[in-house]
Order: structure tokens, then C-alpha cells, then sequence
């Protein structure tokens, strides 16, 4: 057999660059290498497998599922999608609202436009979404990603999208003093972009209340500001949830942090909602959304939307988040990371900003000077030194992941204390090796 390099087409890679390991298994926060070495997973791999990987629980459910009932379409019922749906709307607090089942996160982002549009009888209606965020890869989900790689292959305005700056604290776009009046200005720009458009043009504001892969994670301030401007305006906001989910920011869904006064009108999620053991995607209606497309025909589709198998390990996957405690467990494993990187950041000069830690995500940013805050390389590039960093975390055991000029750290919730005590132990020792003090 050929070796997978040579056969495979791999996303956001240069083809002739590729050359990762296969990995044969793995248990907890592990992987297990064809080579038969062990890495610890600090990103729970594409920040999906918050359950760690083979979870018993789940992989019992596919299996039970299976010997059932492989596949069913939509037009027909399936057990485990309607348990799920109930399940879903059960733990959002948007009982009396639907569900639509999708592949994964691009798809569900593309699909909650759709079904925003429709529900708001605005088939062109503009779309309000931020600059630096990611929302998927196919083309309408990167036209609403505000990602700087991806904007010479589409064209927002093309797909009905207006992108505002947003609530980067830590380098503000608005010139704010603090980093609470940074979020409250971003949330005001958004504002502004709905009223310059008028209400009746716009047809949503779609943003991620948490972790994304863009490192941004918002002031306190932003997300209940946002709601707020939104519901003023009667402009539906749509939560993408796709990574922050699921425990990932210490909560089932990383608005639920605000409160009943942070309910978005609409979420999108993926990754964690089965754990990644198999793909699945959802739009999570609220009510009143649900009730404006009730009598009206649905112009969408997937052949496998609502796979029962997916379905079976998504039903699993939220029992395996309540019975373990999993949620909490990442609340409060998450305050004990954002401390020890805080420490790391009081010793070592080129990080110059700690943020997230809500849950077991948090993300550093390397500059080559705290004062100035003069990015390691420009933005979205990564620096050579930051690689070695991460070849020399791999060739000691451990899988770190990286973004431009940040470390994203993001265990499976399942970690042990131990493992990640000593994954940090090693960054702090990489870090003083391939970043030295003057």
C-alpha cells in the first residue's frame, strides 16, 4: 500500500509538506502511533474530541446502533435523531423549538443562513459577521469567516456577508482603554452596521460567543452588549457553537455564562456534539424562529442529515457529559490552567497575553516585545521557532497546537490532572530553550 502522502488530499496543508504520523488508536488524552508511541492530545485534536478518544460509552452506542439500524433518510423517523433533538432543546432551554441535523459545523453554518433568511422573509438579507473569526471552509462559511487566507477565494459581499472588527482586547481595533470598553465598543459597531444597512436589510448577526481557532476570545462585556443591540433591533443573533460547546468554555454552551439575558435566537454546533466520533452537525432553533418556517416549505437537504449512527453517539455523548460531570470538570480544570499559564507568561517575556480559561481552552500570544506588543510574525503567519517548539513537543509526547503567533491549548476534558500538569511542565521548558531571555 502506498504510503498516505502520496494518495491523500489534505486540508489546509501544502500537499508536498504533509508527512504526519498514522495513529492506530488511543484511550483518554492519548493517541497511539503506528510506531508504537504514545502523544498526548493538548488540542483534542481540530478542538472536537472533548471526550477524549474511544470513549467506551460511545463506541458501545455506535456498535449497538449499528447492529440496529445503519441508516435511515430524513423522511423517515429515526430513534436516536428524535432523542437527540429532545436531548439538545432539553439542555439550551429551547424547548417548543426544532432542530436541524447537518454533516458538521461549516454546513451548519451555512444551513442556519439559510434558514434565518427564510424565517425572517429576507431571501438577501445581509448577514453581520466578524473580522478575524472562521465559521467552516466550504463558501458561504468563508464568506462569513473573517480569515485573511481564505479572502482572495471568495467574496463576502457576494454572499450577502458585512464583516465588523472585533473584540480583540488585546490589540483593540477601537483604541479602547480597558478591555471591558473594548467589548462594549465592539458590540456598538455592530450596532452601527445594522443601522446603516436598516433593519429591514439585515437578516442576522452570526458570531462566536467563545473559543474559536482565530485565538480572540471576547471581553465579559461583549456578549451581553451584543445581545442587546440585537434584541433592540429585532435582528436575530446566531451563536456559533461549533467549538466552544459542549464544556469546552465550562459550560453546556458557552453563552449559557451570561444567562437567560445571553439566549441566542439560534446556534450552530458540531465537534463535541458527538465527541468527533462521527460527523454531525446542528442548527438549534428557538422557538420563535421555529414557528416562522412551521407552514412553510424547508428548500434544503442532505442525504445523511440526521444519520442515526451519528445520532446514537450524540445521544452518548451528552449522557457521558452529565454522568461524568464533564462540564464542571472543565470549569473548573480550566481556572487551574489559566493560572499555571499566567505563571508561565510572569516568567517567560515572549508571551504577552493569557486569555480564555473559562474551560479547558486558553490561548497564549507570542510577541517580540511586551511593550510594543510587536506580533512574533505577522498575522496569520506562524515563526520558525514556534514550530520547533512543536516538533520538540512531539518528539517528547506531547501535541500542541498553533495558529499564527498562538499556542492553543485545549485538552479533552477527560485529561488527567497528572497529564496535564506535565504537558505544561514541558511547554514552560520549550519555551525557555527556543525563546531564551536576552
Amino acid at each position: 500500500m502506498r504510503a498516505e502522502r502520496h494518495t491523500v488530499l489534505h486540508s489546509w496543508c501544502i500537499q508536498a509538506q504533509w508527512d504526519a504520523p498514522t495513529v492506530v488508536g488511543g484511550s483518554g488524552a492519548r493517541l497511539f502511533l503506528a510506531d508504537g508511541r504514545q502523544v498526548l492530545d493538548m488540542s483534542s485534536l481540530a478542538e472536537c474530541s472533548n471526550l477524549g478518544h474511544q470513549h467506551p460509552k460511545l463506541v458501545e452506542a455506535v456498535r449497538a446502533q449499528a447492529e440496529r439500524l445503519c441508516f435511515i433518510t430524513n423522511a423517515w423517523g429515526a430513534e436516536p435523531r428524535a432523542k437527540l433533538a429532545e436531548m439538545l432543546l432539553e439542555r439550551s432551554g429551547f424547548a417548543g423549538g426544532r432542530v436541524f441535523f447537518t454533516l458538521g459545523g461549516a454546513d451548519a453554518n451555512e444551513h442556519a443562513v439559510k434558514i434565518v433568511r427564510q424565517a425572517m422573509h429576507k431571501p438577501r438579507g445581509i448577514v453581520i459577521a466578524r473580522e478575524r473569526s472562521y465559521h467552516g471552509s466550504t463558501h458561504l462559511a468563508m464568506a462569513l469567516s473573517g480569515d485573511s487566507r481564505t479572502r482572495t477565494l471568495v467574496d463576502p459581499d457576494a454572499f450577502g456577508v458585512s464583516h465588523v472588527e472585533p473584540p480583540y482586547a488585546y490589540r483593540c481595533p477601537f483604541g479602547s482603554g480597558s478591555d471591558a470598553e473594548c467589548g462594549e465598543l465592539a458590540a456598538a459597531a455592530v450596532a452601527e452596521r445594522i443601522d446603516h444597512f436598516g433593519v429591514p436589510g439585515v437578516a442576522a448577526v452570526f458570531m462566536e460567543p467563545n473559543a474559536g481557532s482565530n485565538g480572540i476570545v471576547a471581553p465579559d462585556t461583549f456578549w451581553p452588549a451584543l445581545r442587546r443591540v440585537t434584541r433592540e433591533r429585532d435582528v436575530p443573533l446566531v451563536a456559533d457553537e461549533v467549538m466552544s460547546g459542549f464544556g469546552r468554555c465550562g459550560e453546556w454552551f458557552a453563552w449559557q455564562r451570561y444567562g437567560e439575558e445571553g439566549r441566542p435566537d439560534m446556534m450552530t454546533l458540531a465537534k463535541g456534539l458527538t465527541g468527533a466520533v462521527l460527523p454531525l452537525g446542528a442548527v438549534v432553533l428557538s422557538p420563535a424562529i421555529a414557528d416562522r418556517v412551521e407552514h412553510e416549505m424547508l428548500y434544503t437537504g442532505l442525504t445523511y442529515c440526521g444519520h442515526p449512527l451519528s445520532c446514537a453517539a450524540g445521544v452518548a455523548a451528552l449522557e457521558a457529559y452529565a454522568e461524568e460531570g464533564l462540564i464542571e470538570r472543565s470549569r473548573r480544570l480550566g481556572a487551574v490552567l489559566l493560572q499555571e499559564l499566567e505563571n508561565l507568561r510572569r516568567r517567560h517575556a515572549v508571551i504577552g497575553d493569557v486569555r480564555g480559561g473559562h474551560g479547558l481552552f486558553a490561548v497564549l500570544e507570542l510577541v517580540t516585545d511586551r511593550a510594543t506588543r510587536e506580533p512574533l510574525a505577522p498575522w496569520p503567519q506562524g515563526h520558525p521557532a514556534l514550530k520547533a517548539l512543536v516538533d520538540d513537543a512531539m518528539a517528547a509526547g506531547v501535541s500542541f497546537a498553533t495558529r499564527g503567533n498562538l499556542i492553543l491549548v485545549a485538552p479533552p476534558l477527560v485529561i488527567r490532572e497528572r497529564e496535564l500538569a506535565d504537558a505544561l511542565a514541558l511547554l514552560d521548558r520549550l519555551l525557555a530553550r527556543h525563546f531564551p531571555a536576552d
